[in-house]
């Protein structure tokens, strides 16, 4: 894309997904815990393309429970999951963002991954004190 616009459809969507995760996955933090868990990415990318579909254009297109997966995920790596991962994750997200959109969705785009990725450790904290 030369010319920036703001996130419009799917097509969009699954770019900046696909562009996230090719810089998630040669990371030298976050790449080992995703490579380990994610073994068919191109099913990742569909899923997350879905997710964020739903998540900035209610298109109801996303089935999953976040929740769940991250917390299994988490019980995958022994509960080595802190929020320095999540402060990470956003840097890379934030910086895809910006390097291919720029506009309103573009930021609600920023804003949820924010408000998420708090929910998200609090829930897996949670999961790992359970009684």
């Amino acid at each position: 894309m030369s010319e920036k616009t703001d996130i419009q459809n799917r097509t969009h969507i699954r770019l900046l997904v696909e562009t996230f995760y090719s810089k998630i996955r040669v990371h030298g933090d976050l790449g080992p815990i995703f490579n380990a868990i994610i073994t068919d990415w191109e099913s990742h990318f569909e899923l997350l393309t879905d997710f964020w579909e739903t998540q900035l254009f209610l298109k109801r297109q996303y089935h999953g429970n976040p929740v769940t997966a991250h917390q299994e995920v988490d019980d995958k790596v022994g509960n080595s999951i802190t929020s320095e991962h999540f402060g990470l994750w956003l840097n890379v997200w934030f910086a895809t963002i910006d390097e291919l959109f720029k506009g309103e969705t573009a930021w609600v785009a920023k804003n949820r991954a924010q408000k998420m990725s708090t929910m998200l450790f609090m829930k897996i904290y949670e999961h790992r004190n359970r009684d």
